[in-house]
């Protein structure tokens, strides 16, 4: 019996396929850099246990295409900055399936991160506690 299922890694590597991914040294050459958004796609739990890239914007990957488009009631003005967009969540799956999609959606620059947060942590590089929300 044949299936049209698609699994998880599949779908991962379609998205690879169409996006661009550049290394950690790449990201963290732009991290501080006013014409770049690093995009932190994680759950609001693993910011709090992991930190988080200093000064990243926290968008949780179920917010993504709302976020993103303009005509959403909940877009937020950080996508419509003709910045150039480093996304990245743990591993890198749901940040290269979250970078194929805002490419379909006209996110004109938008880059995927090696190896996600786990990789960033386990080279040194530089972490930030998140931000607490104001009360």
């Amino acid at each position: 019996m044949k299936t049209d299922r698609k699994g998880f890694r599949q779908m991962v590597d379609e998205a690879k396929s169409r996006i661009k991914t550049i290394s950690l040294e790449e990201a963290k050459s732009r991290l501080g850099s006013d014409r770049v958004v690093f995009v932190d796609l994680r759950d609001v739990r693993e910011l709090e246990r992991e930190g988080m890239i200093p000064g990243a914007f926290h968008c949780p990957r179920g917010m993504l295409e709302f976020w993103i488009d303009p005509e959403s009631p909940y877009h937020k003005d950080v996508f419509s900055s003709g910045k150039e967009f480093v996304f990245y969540c743990n591993l890198g799956w749901r940040s290269a399936l979250a970078t194929d999609v805002a490419q379909q959606m006209g996110l004109p620059r938008v880059l995927d991160m090696e190896g996600g947060f786990n990789a960033w942590k386990e080279r040194g590089l530089p972490v930030a506690e998140r931000p607490q929300k104001k009360a």
